[in-house]
């Protein structure tokens, strides 16, 4: 098969239409991508779709749980939805109890992008938005630029890009989950996933990293040897058993554009390799999945369907001044690249 681009109309806002773009790479790998929320609705690598998504349009505008979505300006939380910059406090919208959860009522998740194809050797969807200052609560306007391509190899390469004409908050990152037996086979549980990563940042009841920084010696957090996830929810770790499971951010060995995970399904044996150039990821492992809700392709998904691998910097980390944050200066440039390669 060909590398293709498809572009065709997915539903319609109160706004305007809502397209889906289908960008195959002409080697097993590819994906539809809607530009609502810039949501990757299926990933398919050599037949087997590995993405959970909803049905239709409108199940997209309670999307709970963040299927596929592009997250900002913020991913993860924000204790007390505020935080402090240049001397100013700022106050957020608390949509996650008293917290702020992933850029608020009104993030880039529930935002039409606007969307370019780009018809080459590896075929891209290159969405832009801008982010108004005082959007949500967060300062500065601020130009967001998403690119997702497909590589030759059978990658699909995430990069992200912003400006911003006042010192701010970006901290983007992608929600997809991830099961390689197929989006509607089971759990994860048999799924065997290796992390570069030696210390994890435990967290309050909130789901809240507290400033501590541990390692995963000893742990039901040490991945750094492929295991199964059920050795891990099965580990009797309090932190996991709080959760039901990971819930955590993982700060990444080494720096720059490297190796941060890989996952491997039990069924299908494929793998997945991670790469990120960002400090951190979070694993979540579908805890809080909402059950007995129709969704795509009338799969009904269950606690632990899947794996979000979410880059990122620290959560909580403007509060912390030793974790990695999200700030972006006025004269800085946002540039971020993660890609999920299939084998």
């Amino acid at each position: 098969m060909k590398m293709s681009i498809t572009k065709s109309i997915f539903g319609m806002t109160d706004e305007a239409e809502v397209h889906s773009y289908i960008l195959n790479n002409g080697n097993g790998l590819s994906a539809e991508i809607l530009n609502y929320g810039g949501i990757i609705r299926r990933l398919t690598y050599k037949g087997v779709d590995v993405v959970l998504g909803r049905d239709n349009i409108s199940e997209y505008f309670d999307n709970n749980g963040y299927y596929g979505a592009l997250v900002g300006r913020n991913s993860n939380r924000i204790e007390n939805s505020e935080f402090e910059l240049n001397g100013k406090t700022y106050n957020l919208f608390a949509n996650d109890g008293r917290n702020n959860l992933h850029g608020g009522k009104c993030g880039f998740n529930s935002k039409i992008w606007n969307a370019q194809t780009v018809d080459s050797e590896e075929p891209s969807l290159i969405l832009t938005l801008l982010s108004h200052d005082g959007e949500e609560g967060f300062p500065g306007n601020v130009n967001v630029k998403v690119t997702y391509t497909l590589t030759k190899d059978n990658s699909i390469k995430i990069h992200y890009e912003g400006t911003t004409d006042a010192d701010t908050v970006l901290n983007m990152t992608n929600h997809s989950y991830f099961n390689l037996n197929g989006h509607n086979v089971g759990t994860i549980d048999s799924h065997t996933l290796q992390m570069n990563s030696s210390f994890y940042t435990p967290n309050t009841d909130e789901c809240m990293p507290y400033g501590e920084v541990k390692s995963v010696e000893g742990t039901g957090f040490d991945f750094r040897t492929p295991k199964k996830l059920s050795d891990g929810f099965n580990s009797g770790d309090e932190q996991v058993n709080m959760f039901s499971g990971f819930d955590h951010n993982f700060a990444l060995d080494g720096r720059g554009f490297r190796l941060g995970a890989v996952l491997k399904g039990d069924r299908t044996g494929i793998t997945m390799e991670m790469y990120t150039d960002r400090p951190a990821v979070q694993l979540y492992t579908g805890n809080c999945i909402e059950e007995g809700r129709i969704c795509k392709d009338c799969a009904v998904y269950t606690k632990h369907s899947a794996l979000c691998l979410e880059t990122q910097a620290f959560p909580n980390s403007l509060k912390y001044s030793h974790y990695p944050n999200g700030i972006l200066r006025k004269d800085e440039k946002y540039d971020t690249v993660t890609e999920y390669k299939f084998i």
